[in-house]
């Protein structure tokens, strides 16, 4: 099992910017499909981006392409999630989960995932 713990929420002004990082400890020498979802009151939770470790593919959500960038530092054992041109749409609680990878991706589902953190809030105000 992997424990994932997310930083760097905050408040920020439509078309501002905000880094999340996402450490990882435990068992991080397996090999996992880490994503990014989000989730606001009343809704399921919904992908946004997601980056197998060992080879980093990576794949996004139709929604932040383009404007958000997953990235991961081997050293550190950290996943970011750069986002540019926020957003009040993009207002949720952003969370880092982890999937280990058995050769599939692109997988979009929360029920997929079996690793989570405790989420941070990203508010963007209009």
């Amino acid at each position: 099992q992997v424990q994932l713990v997310e930083s760097g929420g905050g408040l920020v002004q439509a078309g501002g910017s905000l880094r999340l990082s996402c450490a990882a400890s435990g068992r991080t020498s397996s090999n996992y499909i880490m994503g990014w979802f989000r989730q606001t009151p009343g809704k399921e939770r919904e992908f946004v981006a997601g980056i197998i470790w060992s080879i980093g593919a990576i794949y996004y959500a139709d929604s932040v392409k383009g404007r958000f960038t997953i990235s991961r530092d081997n050293a550190k054992n950290t996943v970011y999630l750069q986002m540019n041109s926020l957003k009040p749409e993009d207002t949720a609680v952003y969370y880092c989960a982890a999937k280990l990878y058995d050769g599939e991706y692109y997988y979009r589902s929360s029920a997929d995932f079996g690793s989570w953190g405790q989420g941070t809030q990203v508010t963007v105000s209009s």
